[in-house]
C-alpha cells in the first residue's frame, strides 16, 4: 500500500511539473522582433546591438506595440554558435520602449561576426531569433577594402501616401516591402550603412497641409492618427516603429553595420534650432534619437553624438552633430553664431590634424558647399544661416593643407544628388533623398534664387531639373590598389541604376 501511495505521489508530482513547464514554455507567435535587429557604431573591437520586443510583426492602427521581456545577444565568428560570446541580459520595459540594446567589446578587427538574440518574457521561456551578421572595422593597420552606403530623407508619408495627394503614393506591387532603394543597397552588399538624418519625419504630414487637404475633401492619411504631426513621445516612437518594421529595412540591417546622425525632422521639426517652442522639446529630441537607434551605449547615455572612426589604413570618417549645439537660427550671422558649437568645432579641427589616413571624409547632416535655396537660414550654406562659420571652416581647411590631404565632404538633408566644389577647392557629395517621392530638382550654380547667385561653385554633377530628380543613395568604396589608395563615389537611383561615378586617387601617392 505504501509503495502504491509513493507511486501515485510521483505521478502527481510529475504531472504538476509538466504543467508548470508547459505554462512557462513560449507559445507560438507569443513574442516577436517586429523591427528586426541592428548592429550599430561598429569599431575594430566593439559593436552596439539592438532589437525591440513586440507583440506581433505587423502594424495595427499604424503602430507596433512592444512587449515586456528580456533578451541576451550571442555573437560568434562561426554561424554554428559553438563558442558564443554572450552579452549581458537586457530588460525590455515600457520606459525604454521595450528596446534591448547593449555594447559588446573584445571583438577582433576585420572579422565577420554572426549574432542572434535569445529573448522571451522570462529566463525560462525563450525564443531564438534568426541569425544576422556584421563586419568589425579593419582598423588603422589594414588596407582591406571598405564600402558604405549613405542616405537621407526617408519620408514614410511621402512614399505611402504621396505628397498630400493619394495619386502620387507609391503603388508598385512591392509596396508592402518598403523603399526600393533599400533593396538596391542590399544587392550591392556594402559593408556599412550611414543614415545622415531625416531618418523619420516627426512633422510630416504638416498640420497646415493636412487641414488644407481636409477642406478640399481629401483624405491625406486613412490611418488612426489622421495625419496629425507628432507632438509627444508616443508619436515619436510610433514614427520609428512604422519605419523600421518594413521588411526591406529588416533584411538590409540584418547583415551590415550601421551608423546614424540626426537632422531637423528626426530631432524636432523642419529647420529646428534648440530654442523655438514646440511640443517636442530639445531634450526629448536628443533622448529619442539615442533611444531608438544604436548610437550610444545605454550605460553611457550622455555620450556625445559627434564622433570619428578610423575604418582602415586609408580611411577615417567624421560624423557631425548639427542640432544639439547650434545658436538660434534667427540670430544675425557672424563670428558669435555657431552651428557646431565651439567644443565640437575644436574637436573636429584637432582630430583632423591628428589623422594620417589617406582619405578623410566629413559626413555632415546638412550641406557645407551647396548651393541651396536662398530663402533658407538653416545651414552653413545659407547667407542668413551659419555661413560665417562655414566659410571660416573652409579657410581653416585650406590654410592647414587639406586640399592636398584627400579631404571630402558628404552631406545629407538636400533632396537632390550633387557633386560640387566650393571656391576654396573642397568638394562635397550630397546623397539626395532616399525615395523618389521625396526628391526634387536642385539649385543650379548661378541661379538668383540660390545661395550661389554669382556662380562661384563648380558643379560636376547635379539633379538640376524635375526630369533628372530621383531618389537614391551614395555608395563610397575605399580600397588600396597595389599600394595606391583610391576612393570611389557612386550615385545610384532608388532602383539601383548607376547615375554618376568618380574615382579619386590619393594625392599623397
Amino acid at each position: 500500500m505504501t509503495n502504491t501511495r509513493y507511486g501515485m505521489a510521483r505521478v502527481v508530482l510529475s504531472l504538476l511539473i509538466s504543467v508548470i513547464i508547459a505554462s512557462c514554455a513560449p507559445k507560438a507567435q507569443d513574442m516577436y522582433l517586429g523591427q528586426g535587429f541592428m548592429a550599430g557604431e561598429v569599431t575594430s573591437s566593439s559593436v552596439l546591438l539592438q532589437s525591440r520586443l513586440t507583440v506581433s510583426d505587423t502594424l495595427t492602427d499604424g503602430d507596433l506595440m512592444g512587449k515586456q521581456g528580456i533578451g541576451m545577444f550571442q555573437l560568434d565568428l562561426d554561424s554554428t554558435f559553438n563558442n558564443p560570446i554572450n552579452s549581458n541580459v537586457i530588460k525590455a520595459f515600457p520606459e525604454n520602449d521595450f528596446i534591448v540594446k547593449t555594447k559588446v567589446t573584445g571583438l577582433k578587427a576585420g572579422k565577420k561576426y554572426y549574432y542572434r538574440l535569445k529573448f522571451g518574457p522570462n529566463a525560462i521561456s525563450q525564443f531564438t531569433s534568426e541569425t544576422g551578421s556584421f563586419k568589425t572595422l579593419p582598423g588603422p593597420d589594414s588596407d582591406k577594402k571598405v564600402s558604405f552606403a549613405v542616405t537621407t530623407g526617408m519620408n514614410y508619408y511621402h512614399f505611402y501616401f504621396g505628397r498630400y495627394e493619394s495619386a502620387k503614393a507609391y503603388s508598385g506591387s512591392d509596396r508592402k516591402l518598403g523603399y526600393p532603394a533599400l533593396e538596391a543597397i542590399r544587392t550591392l552588399k556594402p559593408d556599412y550603412f550611414i543614415g545622415t538624418g531625416d531618418n523619420v519625419y516627426f512633422d510630416h504630414p504638416h498640420k497646415k497641409n493636412f487641414d488644407k487637404a481636409i477642406k478640399a475633401g481629401k483624405n491625406p492619411h486613412p490611418g488612426r492618427y489622421g495625419g496629425m504631426e507628432v507632438v509627444d513621445e508616443i508619436g515619436i516612437r510610433r514614427k520609428y516603429h512604422e519605419q523600421f518594421i518594413q521588411p526591406r529595412f529588416r533584411d538590409l540591417f540584418k547583415n551590415l553595420g550601421t551608423y546614424w546622425e540626426k537632422d531637423d525632422h528626426d530631432y524636432r521639426f523642419n529647420d529646428a534650432d534648440t530654442i523655438r517652442e514646440f511640443p517636442i522639446s530639445h531634450d526629448l529630441g536628443i533622448k529619442s534619437f539615442k533611444e531608438q537607434l544604436p548610437v550610444v551605449d545605454p550605460a553611457k547615455p550622455n555620450t556625445k553624438t559627434y564622433r570619428t572612426y578610423r575604418m582602415n589604413k586609408d580611411l577615417q570618417i567624421w560624423m557631425l552633430e548639427g542640432r544639439d549645439y547650434r545658436s538660434p537660427n534667427a540670430m544675425e550671422d557672424g563670428p558669435n553664431k555657431t552651428l557646431l558649437g565651439r567644443e565640437q568645432l575644436h574637436w573636429l579641427k584637432s582630430t583632423l590634424l591628428e589623422s594620417d589616413a589617406s582619405f578623410k571624409l566629413i559626413i555632415s547632416p546638412t550641406p557645407m558647399v551647396g548651393p541651396d535655396d536662398a530663402s533658407k537660414r538653416d545651414n552653413h550654406v545659407n547667407h542668413r544661416g551659419f555661413r560665417y562659420e562655414g566659410e571660416a571652416i573652409f579657410e581653416w581647411l585650406v590654410s592647414n593643407g587639406f586640399l592636398d590631404k584627400n579631404l571630402y565632404i558628404i552631406c545629407g538633408d538636400r533632396h537632390w544628388q550633387y557633386h560640387a566644389m566650393h571656391p576654396s577647392g573642397i568638394e562635397e557629395f550630397s546623397t539626395g533623398a532616399l525615395i523618389d517621392n521625396n526628391s526634387r530638382a536642385g539649385r543650379i550654380s548661378g541661379d538668383s534664387n540660390s545661395t550661389d547667385p554669382d556662380g562661384l561653385i563648380k558643379q560636376f554633377y547635379i539633379q538640376g531639373d524635375a526630369a533628372s530628380a530621383s531618389g537614391g543613395f551614395l555608395l563610397v568604396t575605399v580600397k588600396n590598389d597595389n599600394g595606391t589608395p583610391m576612393a570611389s563615389f557612386q550615385f545610384y537611383d532608388e532602383r539601383g541604376k548607376l547615375l554618376y561615378e568618380v574615382d579619386k586617387v590619393s594625392k599623397s601617392n
